[in-house]
């Protein structure tokens, strides 16, 4: 198995401020990979360089398509870096709440599609069947999320589980090979996390999709995670199976003791 992703000696700085140091990662094809710590450690900072919300101060970030093409992701756009194949979810939900539940997976569809401005304006027979294509998809990941009974209902009038999920679908749509998902289960129930669990070892075991997940509900990451890595004040501390970072000292230390105690 290769490298679905690549991270060489991460640097993030913020004026003064250090906020990654020298953080090195790598995910397998076909591997759920876990990225946790303390609120504050640098875990969404690090999905913001992977997906080109920051411009990294110094490192590499390299993933490798399905078909075996290395990208560097360094300085590409968001959307970009989606077209290229990685899709992320936000730790504070970012769905288009006045748009329907159909609608925002529709537009997800828009990296996958040939048909731009002049296509809406002319409007011919290949624009409208791929518009046909685009509402058949969008109806059908609907399904698969339990999800098409709200096809025509507004995003924001969803249940917050519901709408939990509609962002993984959005980002599924996109059709990625590695999928990052910021704290995934926040906000969740104890049924809708594990659903939610089946749901993550589903992406990973239909579609062959790798996943990187940052979360902090421990029973879930220790459930579904190949490898796990921890990071704390920006600095990587361990990494290694579940098994291995449950009995870390220093992860302990500096976080799951935090988390247990609770």
């Amino acid at each position: 198995m290769g490298h679905t992703l690549d991270v060489k000696g991460l640097c993030m700085k913020f004026g003064g401020l250090s906020a990654l140091a020298d953080i090195n990662l790598s995910i397998e094809k076909g591997e759920i990979v876990a990225l946790i710590g303390p609120n504050g450690a640098g875990k969404t900072t690090f999905f913001n360089c992977a997906t080109g919300i920051y411009e990294p101060t110094k490192g590499t970030i390299t993933a490798t398509s399905g078909e075996g093409a290395d990208i560097v992701l360094n300085g590409l756009k968001p959307n970009e870096i989606t077209a290229k194949g990685l899709a992320r979810t936000f730790q504070n939900i970012r769905l288009f709440k006045k748009m329907t539940v159909l609608e925002n997976v529709m537009v997800a569809r828009h990296c996958r599609t040939k048909s731009g401005i002049l296509g809406a304006i002319i409007r011919n027979e290949s624009v409208r069947k791929e518009h046909r294509d685009t509402i058949e998809y969008a109806y059908e990941m609907l399904k698969r999320f339990s999800l098409e009974k709200h096809v025509n209902v507004l995003a924001g009038e969803l249940p917050y589980g519901d709408q939990r999920r509609l962002e993984i679908a959005r980002a599924l749509a996109t059709e990625p090979f590695l999928l990052l998902l910021d704290e995934p289960a926040a906000g969740m129930n104890p049924k809708e996390t594990e659903e939610l669990d089946a749901l993550i070892k589903s992406i990973r075991d239909k579609e062959g999709i790798s996943i990187l997940l940052i979360e902090h509900d421990m029973k879930l990451v220790m459930s579904i995670s190949d490898r796990i890595y921890v990071i704390d004040y920006g600095e990587m501390i361990a990494q290694g199976s579940p098994d291995e970072i449950a009995a870390n000292p220093k992860v302990v230390k500096a976080y799951l003791g935090e988390v247990f105690d609770a």
